[in-house]
């Protein structure tokens, strides 16, 4: 007679389903990030350990779970999203390798702005250093998002680099300030770090509360290094693609217990 015993995976299922609502329990009343970054780090060393030859086939299955932690956010009521994509450093690599990357991006951006999604999309980076029909793709998800107030304001850091950020936004305070008839030695007066924070690529946002590396690294990689001053850090030893739901609510919960003293 044939066993109607369930079968390995749907037990595992039933744990994982069991598991997730007993960590959604343990969040509720606890303090959220309002802003959380992610470093989704890993995606080819995936593709390597599941055989695939191609690198960018883990990219691609990293861009499906980027759709999921957006609605992970959206469900824990994170109005604040930027995601570590591509850095300024990662334009060297072989065309081979690139273009691809750069095309699933650029492909990852457009569904995010498909009408009855809920995102509104910044892109943060040097959009100029893209090949132009990538930057034009990025710039057309951004205007197309930029009145969405649904669900999370979503940084997309492509060509990204932390200390560009900085000299990218004292070169536009110094422009502002030039406008106005300003002189250098005024500015040297009253320059705060405000100033220069009103220029970030995140301007107007909160700086990132939480942020998230998977891979196993243990490092910034010149991610938000002005706006990750006071920012909690959790690192995840799976990598991008093998990212769970739970993993996301893990996150949540290290992010809760944890004293913010600010320096203080």
């Amino acid at each position: 007679m044939r066993s109607r015993l369930p079968g390995v995976k749907t037990v595992r299922n039933l744990v994982y389903s069991v598991y997730e609502q007993r960590l959604k329990r343990k969040l509720t009343g606890k303090p959220r990030p309002r802003h959380v970054g992610v470093m989704c780090d890993g995606n080819r060393r995936w593709a390597r350990e599941m055989g695939y030859v191609d690198p960018n086939d883990g990219h691609r299955v990293g861009a499906r779970r980027i759709i999921d932690l957006l609605r992970w956010c959206d469900e824990a009521e994170i109005p604040h999203v930027t995601l570590y994509m591509l850095a300024t450093d990662n334009l060297r690599r072989p065309a081979a390798e690139l273009d691809p990357l750069l095309q699933i991006i650029s492909d990852l951006a457009t569904e995010l702005a498909e009408d009855g999604n809920p995102w509104r999309l910044v892109m943060a980076g040097a959009l100029d250093l893209l090949p132009p029909e990538n930057a034009a793709a990025l710039k057309a998800a951004e205007e197309k998002t930029a009145d969405r107030t649904g669900g999370a304001t979503v940084n997309m850091a492509v060509g990204y680099g932390g200390r560009r950020e900085i000299a990218d936004a004292v070169r536009s305070l110094l422009q502002e300030h030039a406008r106005a008839g300003g002189t250098l030695e005024e500015l040297a007066e009253i320059l705060d770090v405000e100033h220069i924070a009103e220029h970030l690529y995140t301007k107007g946002q909160p700086d990132p509360d939480l942020i998230i590396r998977t891979s196993g690294e243990q490092r910034l990689s010149g991610f938000l290094l002005w706006q990750s001053a006071h920012s909690e850090f959790y690192f995840a030893d799976m990598n991008w693609p093998d990212f769970r739901h739970i993993d996301f609510l893990r996150a949540l919960r290290a992010y809760a217990i944890r004293q913010r003293r600010f320096g203080a």
